[in-house]
């Protein structure tokens, strides 16, 4: 699912994909051909939107899905964004603990898995 494979990705690319799945299946079955690998798909996809959309009040308007391995970066932009820290400032960025300030911010998300992968979402 090339979706999920982004370090951030917007659940409303989520509900397009399975939209488009269940119109290629339906185009497959009508053509008679193999549809196992977009069931299983559809069935994968439709599992993680019905356990993410859970946890996510607008999910259908467009909430982040931030992969595991990219949380760290996306605090650091989050600070950044909102003016918690100066980019342009050496000190005391330098000596910031962001793998720390990350996993403080993980208190605020869930968690969610696909594919044996961690995401977080708000």
């Amino acid at each position: 699912m090339e979706q999920l494979t982004a370090d951030v990705t917007d659940s409303r690319d989520i509900i397009a994909r399975i939209e488009q799945v269940k119109s290629d299946l339906d185009q497959a079955r009508v053509d008679c051909d193999d549809t196992t690998d977009l069931e299983v798909e559809l069935k994968a996809l439709e599992a993680f939107a019905e356990e993410a959309s859970e946890y996510a009040p607008d999910w259908h308007y467009g909430e982040t899905i931030i992969h595991e391995d990219y949380f760290q970066t996306y605090a650091e932009e989050l600070a950044d964004d909102i003016g918690a820290i100066n980019r342009n400032a050496s000190w005391p960025l330098t000596h910031i603990d962001w793998e720390a300030a990350a996993d403080d911010l993980k208190m605020d998300y869930s968690v969610v898995g696909f594919n044996g992968i961690v995401y977080y979402i708000r």
